[in-house]
């Protein structure tokens, strides 16, 4: 039985659960009662590899609002699978980690695993899910979760600047990404991914087809941090290492590149799609792995490689995209589809090394109380076994053997090489570039790995600079790394294992073609490519080169005072959001003065400047007035008396004057309702106005003289003229509703209120029966406003009371 979305909204449900788990079984870590759930799921979304290695799609769909194409919709394939692994899988090994990690009596568990569970229901929500509307709710839900998660150290003042910063670029990304699936859904006239990629063919030559593409990209690079947005992800940092250990390693991160690659059957093959995912992610590539060397802080480190990283997968499925220019079955598809294998398979090796370095710093941490390199050293022989995840961890992402990060990083290189040697969208001319990028990048990768192994742990051991005795970990605490590294080391030996269960399947979901094409990708993982491989050189070259650099660092490493932190775009970021508050401080002010006119005169201008420049572009002011009945004597001399009422209201020197003028003008138009037969609304205007006027009267007793306003002159005649121009408008309205039919009247079906209501009187028929639900809400609402007055009123009694007795 398919339980898909059941597994998306099994952690948001059981998040419900958690305080209870918190309060009541407080002996026992809440991390123990949440660690089953990502187990439970990780071993179901496992039982659907053998299908999904057979070419087998498996949906499910649960109506949600059916009448616009909304439902949810989940949709599994080789790529949603090997997301849907790594949350769960990864998921539970931070669990585990966190139990050791968080303290019982120190933190709140509750909210934080609330929090995770959640984010780990809305990450499985964007990968599973077809429906382009639901996609941007889950969406939205990782930003939000995620956000909660930065601030869950919310006494911190960095942690609530990351988790704001987070928020507020990811949101920006998420919103523009919104408005791209808008204008797919103009395009294709509908929200299924799986319906819009089988339209792919004929979206390419549409106007808004390049608009779109540019908007889902800014969501998927604002949320896969991607320069220059990467800004975010090192003030997230400042969450507890569980948190950083699985959003900014494994899965937040990752949703911008399983963006990139689900929409690549979309927009792959396109020139611009091209540059801007390739280009981007060879600069963030670059720009990361640049900046993560001069880092002193071991997170602040692992940020900035992530950044890399993640540019590194970026930009292979750019690369990768090409293969959509070409003919299935030839030779360039083949290879070119060798990036976007490459991009999967280190997405998954990422994943490992990665995530055992963010709990091996967590670690370094928990049991030193520092993460600053200059004040570690020496800890090898302290923290052996932490010591050897972090070599391993370091030396697959330098992309050294006997480790996974070998691999992909050599896939990386040959992807690269193949690229400058495309024959399109002129890589004869800057494709060059690309194997120099990616070079110079690995090179500046292999330094902050050695900088991360041997700085924290070889060299001179300071005790007197470390807030506590360093030891090693607990066991609880080095299981979950374990099995990362260990995964490390096992991917290298048995590569094809993993390729042709997992990442195969996901490349015909990101390279989809018809089945005659007999298309062939590139499938085989091997280590060795040969003597003559300029891949093998290339890693040479780096690890010469690297290890120069880190032995003479210091004495390059002035080359970061030409990049000054004031000029960085942390700097620009600030003074923007600085520079925002300042002026939205400045607009409201302006506007926001206090007094009610200046209000109304702001909604009637934009009343006026709206609708009747909506109207006039619409040709809607159409007045006919030939089958209108003609205007008795009578009737001009009542809408006389009503405009001279109105008018002189203005001139009034009294309260009393004026409410006796507005009832005039009440009992002119209840006249008129007797002379257009209508004696029941002709009743009811009777009462209400002479109910309205006593109160009135009633309560503008107690109020002081009516004192005569000072205006200018210049803001009367503005007064004036919008007066005029709201009442002109209304007229000209009211007049165009007169002569134009687009709609029969309900009139005739009221008129059968006898039959249909059994009430002889069609006003009462109208407010009892047809609109009963309408008249049952006015009801209540002056229920609760009568109930209102009536509690003040006591409340007045009771306080004079008690002032009384007090004196």
């Amino acid at each position: 039985m398919n339980w898909l979305n059941f597994a998306i909204f099994l952690p948001i449900l059981y998040a419900v659960f958690i305080p209870f788990f918190y309060k009541k079984i407080p002996r026992i870590h809440t991390g123990w009662f949440v660690f089953p759930i990502p187990l439970v799921l990780f071993i179901y979304l496992a039982t659907f590899i053998p299908g999904v290695a057979n070419d087998h799609v498996f949906t499910q769909t649960v109506y949600w609002i059916p009448s616009i194409g909304i439902n949810f919709v989940t949709y599994l394939d080789g790529l949603s699978l090997i997301l849907a692994l790594l949350i769960t899988g990864v998921g539970a090994l931070v669990i585990l980690y966190s139990v050791y990690y968080l303290s019982m009596k120190r933190e709140s568990l509750h909210h934080f695993y609330i929090y995770l569970l959640l984010f780990m229901g809305a990450m499985l929500g964007v990968v599973l899910s077809d429906n382009l509307m639901v996609l941007y709710l889950f969406w939205e839900m990782t930003s939000v979760s995620s956000f909660l998660l930065i601030a869950f150290w919310y006494q911190r003042d960095k942690s609530r600047y990351g988790a704001q910063k987070s928020l507020l670029i990811t949101v920006f990304g998420g919103i523009a990404m919104l408005a791209g699936f808008i204008m797919l859904y103009a395009m294709t006239g509908t929200w299924s991914l799986r319906d819009i990629i089988g339209q792919a063919g004929e979206l390419s030559d549409a106007t808004l087809f390049i608009p779109a593409m540019i908007l889902i990209l800014l969501g998927a690079f604002t949320k896969s941090a991607q320069f220059p947005f990467h800004i975010w992800l090192p003030d997230a940092m400042e969450a507890p290492t569980p948190v950083s250990a699985y959003l900014h390693s494994a899965t937040m991160v990752k949703a911008g590149i399983y963006l990139v690659a689900r929409f690549t059957p979309l927009f792959g093959g396109d020139a611009t799609w091209f540059w801007v995912v390739s280009t981007v992610g060879l600069i963030t590539l670059f720009w990361g792995s640049f900046t993560a060397v001069r880092q002193t802080d071991l997170k602040a480190l692992l940020a900035y490689s992530t950044i890399s990283q993640l540019g590194m997968i970026m930009s292979m499925l750019g690369i990768g995209s090409a293969a959509l220019y070409f003919d299935g079955g030839s030779d360039s598809f083949k290879y070119t589809s060798l990036a976007v294998l490459a991009a999967l398979f280190h997405l998954v090796n990422h994943s490992t090394f990665k995530g055992a370095l963010f709990m091996v710093v967590g670690i370094v941490d928990h049991e030193t109380g520092t993460r600053d390199i200059r004040r570690l050293g020496g800890l090898m022989t302290i923290m052996p076994i932490t010591f050897t995840f972090a070599a391993i961890g370091s030396f697959a992402m330098a992309g050294l053997p006997p480790f996974n990060g070998f691999l992909s990083k050599e896939m990386f290189f040959s992807s690269v090489l193949r690229a400058a040697e495309l024959g399109i969208f002129n890589m004869e001319t800057f494709g060059l570039l690309f194997p120099i990028i990616a070079w110079l990048a690995s090179v500046l990768t292999f330094v902050y790995c050695m900088i991360l192994v041997f700085r924290t742990f070889t060299g001179k051991y300071k005790p007197e600079k470390l807030e506590k005795n360093a030891h090693e970990a607990p066991l609880g605490m080095l299981i979950p790394p374990g099995i990362l590294v260990s995964f490390v080391i096992v991917i290298f030996f048995f590569p094809q294992t993993l390729a042709d269960y997992i990442l195969n399947p996901a490349v015909q979901a990101v390279l989809p073609l018809p089945i005659e094409t007999n298309a062939e990708y590139y499938t085989n993982i091997t280590a060795w490519h040969g003597w003559h491989a300029p891949e093998l050189w290339m890693t040479v070259a780096v690890v010469v080169l690297g290890s120069v650099l880190f032995l003479y660092l210091r004495k390059w490493q002035g080359v970061y005072a030409l990049f000054p932190r004031e000029w960085s775009f942390n700097s620009a970021y600030n003074a923007m959001l600085v520079g925002s508050e300042k002026g939205s401080q400045r607009l409201t002010g302006s506007y926001m003065t206090g007094y009610l006119g200046h209000y109304l005169a702001y909604i009637f201008v934009f009343i006026i400047l709206s609708v009747a420049a909506t109207i006039f572009a619409t040709n809607g002011f159409v007045i006919d007035t030939s089958n209108d009945a003609s205007v008795n004597l009578y009737e001009m001399i009542l809408i006389g008396i009503i405009a001279v009422a109105a008018v002189a209201i203005i001139f009034a020197k009294s309260r009393i004057t004026a409410i006796i003028l507005n009832g005039v003008l009440g009992y002119m138009v209840a006249i008129f309702f007797v002379i257009f037969r209508a004696p029941d609304l002709a009743l009811t205007q009777l009462v209400i106005e002479t109910v309205s006027a006593a109160l009135f009267l009633l309560c503008f007793y107690f109020l002081p003289e009516w004192k005569e306003e000072k205006i200018s002159r210049k803001m009367k005649s503005f007064k004036l003229a919008l007066s005029i121009g709201v009442g002109t408008l209304i007229t000209l309205i009211t007049l165009s509703i007169q002569g134009n039919r687009l709609f029969d009247s309900i009139s005739v079906y009221f008129e059968d209120a006898y039959e249909l209501a059994g009430g002889k009187n069609i006003v009462n028929a109208i407010l009892a029966d047809f609109r009963a639900f309408d008249t049952m809400l006015e009801i209540l609402v002056l229920c609760i406003a009568g109930l209102g007055v009536y509690t003040l009123i006591k409340l007045t009694s009771t306080e004079g009371g008690d002032k009384r007795e007090s004196e």
